[in-house]
């Protein structure tokens, strides 16, 4: 398999670009928006992922992509990665933070591919895949990141647990509604509960440790 490179277009030299005429510009229409940060890196992730498949040998055509492609996929991303995961025979394995460093190897962060996938899942989508179809949705894929979030948590003692959802001012309202109807013991366990469920990690981001 050849490395992926980023693809470049032919530039046209001025004496073969087609003449076209400039149209003017309205000085009272709004600029064109740009593409987001996330739409920007769901085409780049996107426009990667298709030039892998164009890599294989012979090339993998994207109706003949399963699950367990998408995995082959990750793993070779792993290469890039730049996240030390620990082995079990490290002396800093389950340490979260190791006070020198060792030859253990570099991989993609948990984290980095589970939002990696979400975004090729939404680009397969758009570019007309019927969502039964989704291998970024394959069960398999979902095993394999489980499997990867648990190995690295062990391996770099840390935890991984989900964001809390930011709560709307009509929630917010209404649970302040139900407290001041409720008894003021059951007010004061609710508050107990709630201090208790305030003590959760946030899911560490970014690709390296």
């Amino acid at each position: 398999m050849d490395p992926i490179s980023p693809g470049s277009d032919p530039v046209l030299s001025p004496e073969t670009q087609p003449s076209s005429p400039t149209p003017a510009t309205d000085p009272y229409l709004p600029p064109p928006s740009l593409p987001s940060r996330y739409e920007s890196q769901k085409r780049r992730d996107w426009h990667t992922f298709l030039q892998y498949l164009r890599n294989q040998r012979p090339p993998l055509p994207l109706a003949a992509c399963g699950g367990a492609h998408v995995i082959e996929f990750l793993r070779y991303l792993d290469q890039f990665g730049k996240t030390k995961v620990h082995v079990a025979g490290c002396a800093f394995f389950g340490r979260a933070g190791p006070p020198a460093p060792c030859a253990c190897p570099l991989r993609q962060a948990w984290g980095s591919l589970d939002a990696l996938i979400g975004r090729l899942r939404a680009a397969f989508e758009e570019s007309g895949g019927r969502p039964e179809a989704n291998p970024f949705a394959a069960s398999a894929v979902r095993v394999y990141l489980r499997e990867v979030r648990e190995s690295q948590a062990k391996a770099r003692g840390i935890t991984y647990e989900k964001k809390k959802r930011k709560r709307t001012a009509e929630e917010t309202g209404a649970e302040a509604s139900t407290a001041s109807s409720s008894s003021s013991l059951s007010s004061a366990m609710a508050i107990s509960t709630g201090a208790a469920e305030g003590c959760s990690v946030d899911v560490p981001s970014g690709g390296s440790s």
